[in-house]
């Protein structure tokens, strides 16, 4: 519960209208992402804040705010009507099984969280891993929502006649009925009330000019933007006993004031790196941030918040945030065996 009433939040899919590229932290062409991590979808929003005017209120309400106004998780892949998601750390996977490989699966369908909240075991039957998208499908053969491809081009010298310089760039290809979803969580009915339509603008403009890489060439494109009332999945039983904590959807950096105890819980990190894209000054490197990923399951006395940092180089003409904000689910505690 925040100042102002509950926050309000939403589920934002996305259907490509070409490939996608997410860029590996190793900067490899041809190597690509499966995940675009909720840090840069906040750096995306702030770009087309920029461009429709927002900027400065949106930072102050976000980046800059110890409260922020409005959180996104990172974008995970659907099929249909299927939302799928990185599972908590400390309930997947499950105990190993003769028919599915379960360490297999990065992404698995709500609905199977849901029943692991439960203390149910999974259908073995009625699933599948597939090994290129890594998620959990239906065993009945329709497969995952995307598969990697490399795209070759070239470059092309012109002021050198004949120098040409080929190179193949990996991208995400996604099925008919297939695309990737975002959480987007609004404080409280105030925040809503003010953030809910630049927001909707923002996501629309990237829809149409493209998110991750490759973008000069028409990736990242999607339809537009389908919003719907987020209800995340929780244990059908709310009064049990135990301890509560706070499964995470996006990358976090913790605030000051995040009492998390770090000697439990179930939690991995990643490290963040990326470039600016500014007028002032384009391509430079941020520095490189360690951060909580996705999935994981930390213990804390209270809701998580996180922060945003400034990754600017040295010298550079303006603040460049990194948003580590805790966009979670509280599940009930179970140590993974």
């Amino acid at each position: 519960m925040s100042e102002g009433g509950a926050s309000k939040s939403y589920a934002v899919r996305f259907r490509p209208a070409g490939p996608w590229r997410f860029g590996p932290d190793s900067g490899a062409r041809d190597r690509v992402d499966l995940i675009c991590h909720s840090d840069a979808v906040f750096s995306a929003v702030c770009s087309a804040m920029s461009q429709l005017g927002f900027m400065e209120d949106w930072l102050g309400a976000t980046a800059r705010s110890a409260a922020p106004a409005v959180r996104f998780s990172s974008l995970y892949p659907f099929r249909g009507d299927t939302l799928l998601v990185v599972p908590p750390r400390s309930l997947w996977p499950p105990t190993e099984s003769a028919k599915v490989r379960c360490k297999g699966a990065r992404f698995v369908p709500l609905s199977v969280v849901a029943s692991l909240l439960d203390g149910k075991a999974i259908d073995e039957n009625r699933w599948a891993v597939d090994g290129e998208s890594k998620c959990l499908v239906s065993s009945d053969g329709t497969g995952g929502p995307f598969r990697i491809a490399v795209r070759s081009s070239a470059g092309v010298d012109r002021l050198q006649h004949g120098n040409v310089e080929p190179h193949a760039t990996a991208c995400l290809e996604f099925a008919r009925d297939a695309g990737l979803w975002t959480v987007v969580e609004f404080a409280n009915d105030d925040a809503a009330a003010r953030w809910e339509a630049p927001v909707r603008s923002a996501l629309r403009l990237l829809a149409d000019s493209g998110f991750g890489g490759e973008r000069s060439r028409g990736w990242g494109r999607s339809e537009a933007p389908e919003w719907e009332p987020w209800m995340p999945p929780q244990a059908a039983s709310t009064e049990e006993p135990g301890e509560r904590a706070y499964w995470l959807l996006s990358v976090f950096t913790p605030s000051a004031g995040d009492a998390v105890d770090w000697s439990r819980g179930s939690y991995s990190t990643v490290s963040r790196r990326g470039r600016i894209e500014s007028s002032a000054r384009w391509g430079e490197p941020k520095s490189a941030t360690v951060m909580i990923e996705e999935g994981s399951v930390l213990l804390a006395g209270a809701e998580l918040q996180g922060a945003a940092r400034d990754v600017a180089p040295a010298g550079f003409p303006h603040p460049v945030y990194r948003a580590g904000f805790a966009l979670t689910v509280p599940i009930p505690w179970r140590a993974s065996v």
